[in-house]
């Protein structure tokens, strides 16, 4: 591998703890809600987690991606279907579908630069890799109007050039033709890379390309190839280490 890998890192698994950031987003977004449309704080708090989940059981989630036509269409419908699905619960009048949509971006950024869900030792294990001249990148299969934010909040949003999600790419992250399209934007050579993922089906795919990948959790199907490590914290010594 060259010297200085061009580096793609995921981020929820990987710089950020789901279950974590899971755990602070309901109460968040009833303290936006409650007082913009009615309802008590715990009301929206219950509801935002009941939509969550029916939105992200797994079946769902790829009848929507699969049924979109584009990013812009799935993430208008995500906004809608978020919104309107907790105010029922809640039992609130909403108003038009643009307001709502302005409404779901404006909480999902209130959120966001109040969640606090880095695992140890990612914001250090960042700016190094930074201060040491590698380029950084995100390959997350969020939006970049997500991601933004939340780097802003770990400090580290210097430190990354391109924020590839999903909106950029105009691409799921659901397949080969994601890290395809990535490559084609970075203008890149695939085998310069390093994809780092908490998914063993994404490295596979990156891998496909030739990319060199780097796990981050248990080694379970992993491909072959594949280095593994428990902690993004890892990373800078397994560079150091030198990677063949």
């Amino acid at each position: 591998m060259v010297a200085r890998p061009i580096i793609l890192l995921d981020n929820g698994g990987v710089m950020n703890d789901n279950q974590l950031c899971g755990e602070q987003w309901p109460p968040l977004v009833g303290e936006f809600f409650a007082p913009r449309l009615g309802g008590t704080v715990s009301a929206w708090a219950d509801a935002n987690r009941m939509v969550i989940q029916h939105i992200l059981e797994r079946a769902n989630w790829l009848r929507r991606t699969q049924t979109s036509s584009d990013y812009a269409s799935f993430q208008r419908r995500y906004w809608l279907d978020w919104l309107g699905g907790m105010a029922q619960l809640v039992g609130v009048s909403l108003p038009s579908d643009e307001e709502c949509i302005q409404l779901s971006r404006q909480a999902e950024d209130y959120v966001t630069l109040r969640v606090r869900s880095a695992f140890p030792g990612v914001v250090e294990a960042i700016q190094y890799l930074h201060a040491q001249g590698y380029s950084l990148h995100t390959a997350s299969g969020e939006a970049s109007i997500h991601l933004a934010p939340c780097l802003e909040v770990m400090g580290v949003r210097h430190c990354f050039g391109q924020l590839y999600g999903a909106d950029l790419l105009n691409t799921f992250k659901e397949g080969p033709e994601y890290y395809r399209q990535l490559f084609a934007d970075l203008q890149v050579v695939p085998a310069d890379t390093l994809v780092v993922d908490d998914r063993p089906d994404a490295l596979a795919w990156a891998r496909s390309f030739g990319a060199r990948t780097v796990l981050v959790g248990p080694s379970a199907g992993v491909s072959s190839g594949t280095m593994c490590i428990s902690s993004l914290a890892e990373l800078p010594a397994l560079l150091q280490q030198g990677i063949e």
